[in-house]
């Protein structure tokens, strides 16, 4: 860091311009800026360095723990599927239904290992993270609900009674009451 002095410029932020700018300085307490007059509007005020300069020291670097997170995934996967059968793990479906330490094989994300089931989803953990994902969605297709499209029916103000359609005359508009002649 550079020494300051008395009378001496700095770049500072001018309350009055709203700018960094030129400023003489004008008082020092300690080590520490306290006083600066601006060199383009003459208006003195209290020292503020420019936005992103700061007085602090950088903190110090985080250090690493040894092992990645994709390492201790890994290891702890490796763990879990001993002793399964991996080799005959069925393709994920979304209309299959899955149960806990049961394995399944992933076309996007690999083998992966049922580790909760809360209603229609499963949390599967696979090599380096864990995705949830649904199951139970299939079914009879008796248990789907049927398209029906939809039914044009006749509709009209809120405050005026409409005839049911068998009363309707055959030649009438859909909309227009045969009661009044509107």
């Amino acid at each position: 860091m550079a020494t300051h002095k008395v009378g001496g410029e700095v770049d500072a932020y001018c309350t009055r311009c709203k700018l960094t700018l030129a400023h003489i300085i004008l008082a020092i307490v300690g080590t520490k800026i306290a006083r600066v007059r601006c060199n383009t509007c003459n208006g003195d005020h209290a020292y503020r360095g420019a936005p992103g300069t700061t007085d602090r020291p950088a903190p110090a670097p985080r250090r690493s723990s040894g092992l990645s997170k994709a390492e201790k995934i890994i290891i702890s996967f490796e763990e879990q599927l001993a002793g399964k059968d991996v080799a005959n793990a069925p393709r994920y479906s979304p209309k299959d239904t899955y149960s806990v330490d049961q394995v399944i094989q992933h076309p996007t994300f690999g083998v992966g290992l049922v580790t909760a089931v809360r209603g229609d989803k499963v949390d599967l953990t696979f090599r380096t993270d864990t995705k949830t994902l649904v199951h139970g969605r299939g079914g009879a297709p008796s248990e789907k609900p049927a398209f029906s499209p939809p039914v044009r029916q006749v509709t009209g103000p809120a405050d005026k009674p409409q005839l049911a359609p068998s009363d309707a005359p055959a030649d009438a508009p859909v909309g227009e009451s045969p009661v009044n002649g509107d």
